[in-house]
């Protein structure tokens, strides 16, 4: 009886051990929860929310990043594949490249298919792109970046070519002859093939090259962590991820504060050696990355006018594929696909936009129409809301005329200085918010915060803004949406690892073919850049930006014909 009750004892004990070792476990678990340890059918957040999702999508490519962690739909699935099979880069042969072996500009030539025949207003010119490496030897693979544009100085006229990859050291560049005079061609480098490797490699093994950091606050006492869409290492995190959107987004967890005590965010850096001596090389300024090919004869043509005119050949259709889509003459944009007004005056602008509300999301880029159409319009006065500068969000009203207009930055990622955590929105969770009509506008542009993350966290990001867009439409069509595209800028051997050209055109190539086929409208920011004889700029100057206007504003009224 007594050793009995001595092993009933013993079992007690041992089981009572047990019980606290799994609720230790399960406490370490919840402290640690971070990307990897999602699962099965939910997941605990920092405040224990519980959230439901599915089995999760797995992959060998970075398993802690947030991006992969999304379901999709088989339609989701498919078009997503689509999009990446749609941007997918040619390769060099296998094996390490030579910086004598790669793309040379100073080499390499163009050449004008037939200069001297008759060229007229509408036709087309072809243009033979050669390109050699340092030692003058003909490359035999594709894959170099280019840029490519018709002007004529004199006229302020500008278009941008169509560039075609022979995968042989061969390109062919189309273009569409729009104004009558001597036409010159401009064959810009932007990168070699042989950058765009290793380009590539970092977009796919160092999302982190950009990072961020987020203010935790309570009392006196604060600290600062790391915060981005992956973060590796077993460290605790506190999961931000967007409830409505699922828009994965952590910061490591502070030591002494609770997550819910994060008061803002910010850019915490660019991380510095990310290439190798050897892959340095093929980002040179002045050497190979905007290089301009010289010509092999002629770099120009004469073109006659037509014989009549023909408006008939204005494609009226909106198509964000088409190339090009417009074209500078005396300095103004005139686009093949719709009519644009010159809004030259204050009072034309005042007149348009009386008793609308215009909302602008986006980055520093789009920030740019809220601050030109403040300053040129008189009556549209700055609300003063005590936003950070630079930051927002910002408004201006004009009460005379019933006018409001509004900016907000997108959600993170966004590489702005300080943005306080309730000023944290998703474009997506903001288009639910606004009721719509015939006298709301609303105008978009993400792009340029997401160039060093994989294809796929953007694919996300404007999938949830498409469903946002055409349940809007669908509950007040009368609503006008205008996407502002992307532009390139100014490129130097580090800007290129974080926000290189070919990164924004390989985003941008998603963006419009995702939403093609849906009611909004384009102001392709892209083209009205590398048309203009102005030089490249994150932030394009006021005469490309006033323009860009033009075209907006033309959306919104119509010029009637």
């Amino acid at each position: 009886m007594w050793r009995d009750s001595f092993r009933l004892q013993i079992f007690c004990l041992l089981m009572a051990v047990l019980a606290i070792v799994v609720l230790v476990h399960n406490f370490f678990q919840l402290e640690h929860l971070d990307d990897d340890t999602i699962s099965g059918s939910n997941w605990i957040t920092e405040n224990n929310v519980q959230h439901s999702l599915s089995q999760t999508n797995k992959t060998t490519r970075k398993p802690y990043c947030g991006y992969m962690q999304q379901t999709l739909s088989k339609r989701e699935q498919e078009e997503q594949e689509s999009l990446l099979a749609a941007i997918q880069w040619p390769k060099p042969p296998d094996g390490k490249i030579a910086f004598a072996q790669s793309t040379d500009p100073t080499h390499s030539d163009f050449v004008i298919v037939k200069p001297s025949r008759f060229f007229r207003v509408g036709d087309e010119l072809e243009v033979l792109v050669r390109m050699k490496d340092f030692q003058g030897k003909p490359k035999q693979y594709g894959g170099d970046y280019l840029q490519a544009r018709i002007h004529s100085p004199l006229l302020k006229a500008g278009a941008t070519g169509r560039i075609v990859d022979c995968y042989n050291g061969l390109y062919k560049v189309f273009f569409t002859l729009l104004w009558p005079g001597e036409v010159k061609v401009s064959v810009l480098l932007v990168h070699p093939s042989e950058a765009i490797q290793v380009l590539l490699r970092l977009r796919e093994e160092r999302p982190d090259r950009v990072y961020f950091k987020s203010s935790f606050k309570s009392g006196r006492y604060s600290e600062t962590t790391e915060c981005n869409v992956c973060l590796p290492g077993d460290l605790p995190v506190c999961n931000f991820t967007d409830p409505y959107t699922g828009e994965p987004w952590f910061c490591y967890k502070p030591r002494k504060l609770s997550c819910a005590s994060r008061i803002s965010h910010a850019k915490g850096g660019y991380l510095k050696g990310l290439v190798t001596k050897e892959e340095s090389l093929f980002f040179q300024s002045h050497v190979n990355i905007k290089k301009l090919i010289p010509s092999s004869g002629p770099d120009s043509v004469i073109v006659k006018p037509k014989a009549f005119t023909d408006l008939s050949s204005i494609n009226r259709a909106e198509d964000p594929t088409a190339s090009p889509s417009g074209y500078y003459y005396e300095d103004q944009w005139r686009s093949r696909t719709h009519w644009i007004g010159n809004f030259n005056k204050s009072d034309d602008i005042t007149e348009c936009l009386q008793g609308k509300v215009i909302h602008l999301f986006g980055d520093s880029t789009i920030r740019q129409w809220f601050e030109y159409l403040t300053t040129f319009v008189p009556d549209l006065v700055e609300f003063n809301l005590r936003s950070p500068k630079n930051v927002g969000p910002f408004m201006s009203v004009d009460l005379k005329h019933n006018i409001l207009l509004k900016f907000r930055c997108h959600g993170p990622p966004i590489r702005f200085s300080t943005v306080f955590s309730s000023e944290l929105r998703y474009i997506a969770n903001e288009l639910n918010g606004i009721v719509g009509g015939r006298n709301t506008v609303i105008a978009i542009t993400i792009w340029s915060h997401f160039s060093t993350f994989p294809v796929e966290v953007y694919i996300r990001r404007l999938r949830n803004i498409r469903r946002a867009i055409i349940q809007l439409l669908d509950r007040s069509p009368e609503t006008l949406i205008v996407i502002r595209t992307a532009n390139v800028q100014e490129l130097g051997p580090e800007v290129s690892l974080f926000n290189s050209d070919w990164y924004s055109f390989q985003l941008d190539s998603v963006m419009r073919k995702m939403f093609s086929g849906i009611a909004v409208h384009f102001v392709d920011a892209w083209e009205m850049s590398v048309a203009h004889y102005l030089p490249h700029n994150l932030h394009p100057q006021e005469v490309i930006v006033k323009n860009q206007i033009d075209a907006f504003l033309s959306y919104m009224c119509p010029l009637q014909t």
